[in-house]
Order: C-alpha cells, then structure tokens, then sequence
C-alpha cells in the first residue's frame, strides 16, 4: 500500500491461508465469503444473487497471519 505521494507505505510479511475456491452457492467458503460481507458492510440486497457471484468469479478468502510488519510514514 502507498500513499499518493509513494512516500509512506507499509509492508506486512506472514504466512497465508488459502480455502478451496467457492464451488456451490452454499458451501463453507461462500458462507465464510457472506461472513466477510456482513462483518464489512452489512446486509446485502440479494443474498442468492452474492452467492451466485462468488461462484461464477471462482472467489475464495484469503487468511493471513502476520509476523513482521514494518514501513515508512510520511507526515
């Protein structure tokens, strides 16, 4: 990540966790995929439409743990 000047950014270094790309509208990572929406934006206005979405875009989630975190910011 930058800033818009490119002078401040920061780096996190750990070790990713990868589930299976979303398969059926109803499996654990759509489920997890509809967590992750919920948890950032709330309700959706069609829930069968999302679950269709993540499907047809082969969407998975991405886990990160992080173990070192280091950049530069600029004031």
């Amino acid at each position: 990540m930058t800033s818009d000047d490119f002078w401040s950014y920061v780096v996190a270094e750990g070790d990713a966790d990868l589930t299976p790309v979303a398969a059926d509208p109803h499996d654990d990572t759509v489920e997890e995929l509809v967590d992750l929406y919920r948890a950032m934006r709330g309700e959706h206005p069609d829930w069968d439409e999302y679950r269709a979405s993540m499907v047809k875009d082969g969407r998975l989630v991405v886990r990160m743990s992080v173990h070192h975190l280091y950049g530069m910011a600029r004031d």
